[in-house]
């Protein structure tokens, strides 16, 4: 007899992916951050109230891509704890984009016709101290318990649904065998044209980039979209790369959306070398969003003036292609609010 050759979305008798293991490797030491970075006298800025507020993860491969001894490094000021997360500031609360108006279902959020987004997971790879949805009960809220039922269930039922978006969390945190599970059961309904995957994993942990999620996203039958987040060229390297490459291999479209943020890309020079290193790697610049107001994070907004000031430099100097739009999400809104 011959048997099957196996599901390589499925590899339960193999040993655990090397992409988890860089995962489990992931640096969640404030002070251990600092000082692979040469800046242990910085250990004073680490807000200790922060960081259990909000736990510092951030994988030694992303690490590794940090300017060694350099306080304002835009990739370390991302990820690293510090006391201005805990002065309250007004206007900034739990919930900054009206999820919870949202909710259709347990993880489930329609803000815009034709659309249903699915909160996969609350497990991310990095945790990035601007994170809109920081606060969110993910105990409570994802879509991927007990199998995913409800969530198809009620992309079933309405037949305006024509796009899925996965989010969370990251959904690429989920093993390919999960994400098969959800993909399986939403192939039989008819109304279905697109899957969008919203996803930081390919940027921070490219290891996550492996045959078994290509071989899932091969066999899926709707045009793929991977949306990713990258704020600062310097989050691109050969790793990075090579990842890229092989997404764009299997037919999945890769654009990037970015948050502005002071002191990490809030200036017209890092803003076009984003979208000139993003478009090297096969990613065009799809969104630049104002900050959302989620408690935390106000130490990293940037005012309108500016934002548009920087926006209109960045269209003067770069291609249209290479220009991202720049847009604010307001709770209610039917679409994203250009600026």
């Amino acid at each position: 007899m011959i048997t099957a050759a196996p599901d390589p979305r499925h590899p339960a008798s193999l040993a655990a992916p090397r992409w988890q293991q860089a995962w489990r490797d992931a640096v969640r030491d404030p002070r251990e951050l600092l000082s692979l970075l040469g800046l242990d006298a910085l250990a004073g800025r680490v807000s200790d109230a922060a960081a259990a507020q909000f736990p510092l993860r951030v994988p030694r491969g992303f690490v590794a891509r940090m300017r060694h001894g350099d306080p304002h490094d835009p990739l370390l000021r991302q990820v690293l704890p510090l006391d201005d997360e805990m002065r309250p500031v007004p206007g900034y609360g739990l919930d900054a984009v009206g999820d919870g108006a949202a909710r259709t279902g347990t993880g489930v959020l329609q803000k815009y016709r034709g659309r249903a987004l699915l909160v996969a997971t609350g497990s991310c790879a990095i945790n990035c101290r601007y994170c809109f949805r920081r606060h969110f009960p993910y105990s409570d809220e994802t879509a991927a318990r007990k199998g995913w039922r409800e969530a198809v269930d009620l992309i079933r039922a309405d037949a305006s649904v024509q796009e899925v978006l996965l989010s969370g969390g990251d959904p690429l945190s989920l093993s390919n065998s999960k994400l098969a599970e959800l993909t399986d059961a939403l192939a039989g309904i008819p109304h279905l044209r697109r899957l969008r995957i919203h996803s930081r994993l390919p940027v921070v942990l490219p290891e996550r980039v492996d045959d078994g999620l290509l071989a899932w996203l091969g066999s899926l039958p709707w045009p793929v979209t991977l949306v990713l987040h990258a704020n600062h060229a310097n989050e691109f390297d050969a790793t990075v790369d090579a990842a890229l490459q092989r997404l764009r291999a299997v037919g999945t479209h890769l654009l990037n959306q970015a948050v502005l943020l002071r002191g990490v890309n809030d200036d017209v020079d890092a803003l076009a070398a984003l979208s000139e290193r993003g478009f090297a790697a096969g990613v065009l610049p799809y969104y630049l969003h104002q900050l959302d107001r989620v408690a935390g994070a106000a130490h990293f907004e940037v005012d309108d003036a500016q934002a548009k000031t920087l926006h209109a430099a960045l269209a003067a100097r770069l291609s249209g292609y290479l220009v991202p739009r720049l847009v604010r999400e307001v709770a209610g809104d039917t679409g994203k609010r250009p600026l």
